[in-house]
């Protein structure tokens, strides 16, 4: 069954390096980010781990925590981690999950229900597990991407889309194209002009469906 947007993530119980946890444990009444990979010890992923490790700060200040994700083995993950550390030159203090029976990977839909890890496998055999989620205080998935093997993450734009989506749901309002935090968003359509005028105070016409408009502080 596909996790579509605003779908009630599985409350699986997972074991990850940190020990075992339900995901809506995790989550708690923070915002939490999903960052899957195929496999432990792999180029494109362990600089990918650097960055978020790179951006604890930045989540922190977010209220946002976050949760890797690999089909590989906790011991495994202990080992990586002074890999990804040293890539980084930053702690990795989230955890990682061991996914080895695949039972995240496919409640996710990142791989079919009849996958399966064949012996001498390699990050091929798992490549979809390559996805970001990102998941509300209500559990609720909000956003979601997958890349192939082959094209390293920005988590720079992750970060962005989580501004978004925090601005949006904490001010029912819509954000542009490349927006960054300070720029203007976007009223609602269905929002009337009057009551835009007695929520916002000013705002720009751009088109009669287009009107934009400055966040209060």
């Amino acid at each position: 069954m596909s996790l579509r947007i605003n779908d009630t993530i599985p409350d699986l119980t997972v074991e990850t390096d940190k020990g075992s946890f339900s995901l809506h444990e995790f989550v708690g009444d923070s915002w939490a980010i999903l960052f899957s990979h195929p496999k432990d010890f792999t180029p494109v992923c362990t600089t990918e781990f650097g960055a978020v490790a790179q951006l604890a700060d930045e989540w922190e200040k977010r209220g946002t925590k976050v949760l890797g994700v690999s089909v590989d083995g906790v011991e495994d993950h202990k080992k990586w981690k002074s890999d990804i550390e040293s890539v980084a030159g930053a702690p990795a203090g989230f955890p990682i999950v061991a996914d080895t029976d695949l039972a995240l990977s496919k409640a996710f839909d990142m791989l079919p229900a009849e996958a399966y890890l064949p012996d001498g496998r390699t990050p091929a055999d798992s490549a979809t597990v390559r996805s970001v989620f990102i998941v509300g205080p209500d559990k609720q998935l909000k956003l979601s991407m997958t890349y192939p093997m082959s094209v390293g993450r920005n988590f720079a734009e992750v970060l962005r889309a989580l501004d978004g989506l925090q601005t949006s749901s904490g001010n029912g309002v819509a954000t542009p194209a490349n927006w960054t935090v300070g720029e203007d968003v976007i009223i609602p359509p269905t929002v009337s002009d009057e009551d835009a005028k007695a929520k916002f105070g000013a705002f720009k016409t751009v088109l009669p469906y287009l009107r934009t408009t400055q966040l209060p502080d």
